[in-house]
């Protein structure tokens, strides 16, 4: 009995299946080696490719906090994880198709009748009569022989899917630890704007005071009043608005994070977090973009089409399955171990595909087309992956520029501002050099804090476009593929 499954099990496992997988070759990306050049971009220096934890760039210790929350407790971050599983899971399933699947099997019964019986004189008799049997069995039924690496083709293909939700899970960390870093940055922004406005209402309170008072001595004309309560108004309605900003940045904040947030974890203000983040290396080759875990991704999803093509060559050809049992029979419990009552049965059945009405070939072409459309998406997502950087990169060139011109604009409307308004309490200019001034002034302070905003942004932009934390995003040990 043991021997004969041995053989058998043996014939099947020493049996190699062929590989009717295209060979994969990783498309060249459609997309320059180097970064654009010019006015816009900064001047390419030697570099290379950044081994970096978001620590490293985001050198907040509140931002820090705020991150490593939100990676514990976000809850599309859970149902990618929940994606993982599932995938790996199907890969296992998939994977077992290859070897058989071994059962036992046991099976007692009793059957209880009666029976006839003729003497010598002619006469019948009937009786009652019980009858037992047991049988034990081992062994495989159906087991497909994989001469032409079907199974083993769509094993592949289910690993490679796997592997393209892991590269997704460090995607969606990517995403998540960008998204926290933004709303941090706006929260910090809304608060420098809502000091701005609370700065400018009292500024504009001290005119309006000013000219009521020279309204009342005669010296100033209603109009003036009326201007200057138009900019008290404006601020007063800022202020309003961003407090409001302020308290929804704050909950946007804790929908990514999973949990509340702390106040001494809120950021005061965008002048106090755009000096905590470090610069990036910059002339790195386009290649680095092959790291990011959405093209790994898409390379994946390429892999995992390129084998479904194995799989479908493989159903022109014939199939064989094996049957193989090995067990124990005898109409006596007692005897059931004893060596007469040993079975065994093996069998082998083929099949060839004659005539399906084309449905082989026409799962053949839909598995090209299929492999087409990832090698579409594939380039996708690096010539995507190329514009992110070059646009990150085009901000990052002009804008330091940019902020040392709005912070000269910030001081030059200051001091203008100061000027007009002792002029006019001095009594030398009319209020509507002031109100201009202020106004002027007002505009660039909220455009100098929307340029630190536009400035720290830009870091985390490029910090994701380049592939992001290659520490927290480490891609996983892939599982061992089979020969």
């Amino acid at each position: 009995m043991r021997r004969a499954l041995a053989i058998v099990l043996l014939a099947a496992t020493a049996l190699s299946a062929c590989n009717l997988d295209p060979h994969y070759v990783r498309p060249t990306p459609a997309i320059p080696t180097a970064w654009p050049v010019g006015a816009a971009y900064p001047p390419p220096t030697p570099a290379t490719a950044p081994t970096l934890s978001y620590r490293d760039v985001f050198q907040d210790l509140h931002l820090q906090a705020i991150i490593g929350q939100a990676l514990a407790n976000n809850q599309d971050l859970r149902i990618a994880l929940a994606n993982v599983e599932i995938a790996h899971a199907q890969f296992g399933v998939q994977r077992a198709q290859q070897f058989p699947h071994i059962n036992a099997t046991g099976a007692a019964a009793e059957t209880h009748g009666r029976a006839t019986t003729t003497g010598q004189n002619g006469s019948t008799s009937s009786s009652g009569v019980t009858s037992r049997s047991f049988a034990l069995d081992v062994g495989f039924s159906a087991f497909d022989i994989d001469l032409f690496g079907r199974l083993r083709s769509l094993s592949r293909a289910a690993q490679d899917r796997y592997l393209a939700t892991e590269a997704g899970v460090r995607a969606a960390r990517l995403a998540l630890v960008g998204q926290v870093a933004d709303g941090y940055l706006i929260m910090a922004t809304d608060r420098s704007l809502l000091a701005i406005a609370q700065q400018t209402e009292i500024a504009a309170q001290k005119s309006v005071d000013l000219t009521r008072a020279k309204l009342t001595g005669g010296i100033s004309p209603r109009s003036d009043l009326s201007l200057a309560l138009t900019t008290l108004d404006q601020a007063r309605s800022d202020r309003a608005l961003l407090t409001t900003a302020v308290a929804q940045d704050r909950n946007a904040l804790q929908l990514l994070v999973g949990a509340t947030v702390p106040d001494a974890d809120l950021p005061a203000s965008i002048e106090s977090v755009g000096g905590l983040l470090a610069e990036l290396p910059a002339g790195l080759s386009s290649e680095i973009l092959l790291r990011r875990p959405d093209v790994v991704e898409a390379e994946y999803g390429l892999k995992a089409a390129n084998a479904q093509i194995g799989a479908a060559r493989a159903a022109f050809f014939p199939s064989i399955s094996l049957t193989a049992i090995a067990g124990l029979a005898s109409p006596a419990l007692s005897a059931l171990f004893s060596g007469a009552s040993r079975t065994w049965q093996a069998g082998a059945a083929g099949s060839l595909p004659l005539f399906d009405g084309g449905a082989n070939a026409a799962n053949l072409a839909g598995a090209k087309g299929q492999r087409n459309l990832a090698v579409a998406q594939y380039q996708k997502a690096v010539q995507t992956a190329f514009r992110e950087v070059a646009d990150a990169l085009a901000r990052r060139g002009t804008i330091k520029d940019q902020v040392a011109a709005q912070t000269a604009l910030v001081a030059a409307a200051t001091d203008s501002y100061n000027l007009e308004y002792a002029r006019y309490r001095e009594g030398v200019d009319p209020y509507l050099a002031t109100l201009i001034t202020q106004r002027t002034l007002y505009l660039a302070q909220q455009g100098l804090a929307s340029t630190y905003l536009t400035q720290a942004a830009n870091l985390v932009a490029l910090y994701q476009s380049l592939g992001g934390d290659q520490l927290l995003d480490a891609p996983p040990a892939a599982p061992r593929r089979q020969p």
